[in-house]
C-alpha cells in the first residue's frame, strides 16, 4: 500500500464529533464526488461517481451521524448548503459555502475530506510532494485561501485542465497532515524525514572528509616533490637547520598531517609554523625550477 493510500486509511476513521464538521466534511464529499440531478417533480437525485471504497464509507458514516436517520437529498443539500431550494440549479463553480467552513474546525474536516476525494502524496522516503487535483479555478482558489488560513504555502498549475493545488515542502506536508487529523501518518513522515536528514548530514560530512583527505593528500605530494627537488639540485646541508628538519620530517612521514609534522619537530611548533616552513621550500622549489628553466634555454639557444 502507497504512504497516500495509508493517509486515506487513516483519515477514513477520523470521525468529527461536531454536526457542523461532519457536514463541513460531508460538503467535500458531495461536492467533489457526487453528481445532483433534478426531477421534473423537483425531486433531488444524488450519486456517488467513485469506485473508491473509503470514500463511500465515509460518506454514509458521515451521513448517518450527521442526519440520524434517513433523509431525502434534498434535505442533505439544503443542510450543506450547495442547492438551498430544491428547485435551484447546482453551482458550476464547484465550491461549496463559505458558512460552512467559517470555523477552524470546519476548516480542518473539509480539508479532510478533499484530501480523500481528490488528494494524493509521492513517497515520502523518494520526495516530498502533496497535491490536490481540482477541476476548476474557484475550487483550486477556495482550497488555497483555506490551506492559507492555517499559514500553508501552497502553490497552484495548470495541468491537462485541471487545477493542482500542491505543497512540496517537508515541513508543509507535515503540518498539512496535522491540521487533517492525520497522526499517525505524520509521525510515519516525521521518522522518515529524521532518517533522510541524518543519511544526508552523514554522506555531507563524509563528502567533506573525503574532499580534505583529497586536498592533504595533493599538498602532501606537492610538497614531497618540491623537497625531492631541492634535495637533488640544492642539497639539504644548503638549507637552514628549521628547513632542513622540516625537509627531512616530511619525506620521512609523507601521509602525516600537519599537525601531525609539528608535534615530530624538535621543539614542536604548531599547524602555521609548519605550514610556513613548508610554504618556503616550495618557494625554494620554484625559483630551482625557474632557474633550471632558463638554463635550458639558454643552452637550446
Amino acid at each position: 500500500m502507497s504512504f497516500s493510500s495509508k493517509v486515506k486509511e487513516e483519515l477514513a476513521t477520523v470521525i468529527p464529533t461536531g454536526r457542523h464538521c461532519q457536514l463541513a466534511e460531508l460538503a467535500a464529499i458531495i461536492r467533489l464526488c457526487a453528481k445532483v440531478e433534478y426531477r421534473a417533480n423537483g425531486e433531488a437525485r444524488m450519486e456517488l461517481q467513485t469506485e473508491n471504497e473509503l470514500i463511500i464509507r465515509k460518506y454514509f458514516t458521515l451521513l448517518r451521524k450527521a442526519f440520524i436517520i434517513n433523509t431525502d437529498v434534498s434535505k442533505v443539500l439544503q443542510a450543506i448548503r450547495l442547492y438551498p431550494d430544491s428547485g435551484s440549479e447546482p453551482d458550476p463553480k464547484g465550491t461549496v459555502s463559505s458558512l460552512l467552513i467559517r470555523n477552524t474546525c470546519c476548516k480542518r474536516a473539509y480539508l479532510r475530506g478533499v484530501f480523500i476525494c481528490i488528494g494524493s502524496m509521492s513517497d515520502p522516503k523518494k520526495n516530498y510532494h502533496l497535491e490536490f487535483v481540482c477541476s476548476c479555478e474557484e475550487q483550486a482558489d477556495q482550497l488555497l485561501e483555506i490551506m492559507n488560513s492555517f499559514h500553508l504555502e501552497g502553490k497552484s498549475i495548470v495541468r491537462k485542465k485541471n487545477h493542482i493545488v500542491y505543497v512540496k515542502e517537508g515541513s508543509g506536508i507535515a503540518d498539512l497532515l496535522n491540521i487533517i487529523g492525520a497522526h499517525h501518518s505524520l509521525m510515519d513522515l516525521e521518522n522518515l524525514r529524521i532518517e533522510k536528514e541524518v543519511r544526508n548530514s552523514v554522506n555531507r560530512q563524509v563528502n567533506c572528509e573525503t574532499a580534505n583527505i583529497g586536498k592533504t593528500v595533493t599538498a602532501a605530494s606537492r610538497q614531497i616533490e618540491d623537497i625531492i627537488l631541492i634535495k637533488e639540485r640544492y642539497g639539504f646541508g644548503n638549507l637552514p637547520d628549521n628547513l632542513r628538519e622540516m625537509a627531512e620530517i616530511r619525506l620521512e612521514y609523507p601521509e602525516s598531517s600537519l599537525k601531525e609534522l609539528g608535534g615530530i619537530l624538535n621543539p614542536p611548533v604548531g599547524k602555521s609554523g609548519v605550514n610556513h616552513r613548508l610554504r618556503k621550500l616550495s618557494e625554494l622549489a620554484d625559483k630551482l625550477k625557474e632557474q633550471f628553466r632558463f638554463k635550458k634555454e639558454e643552452e637550446d639557444g
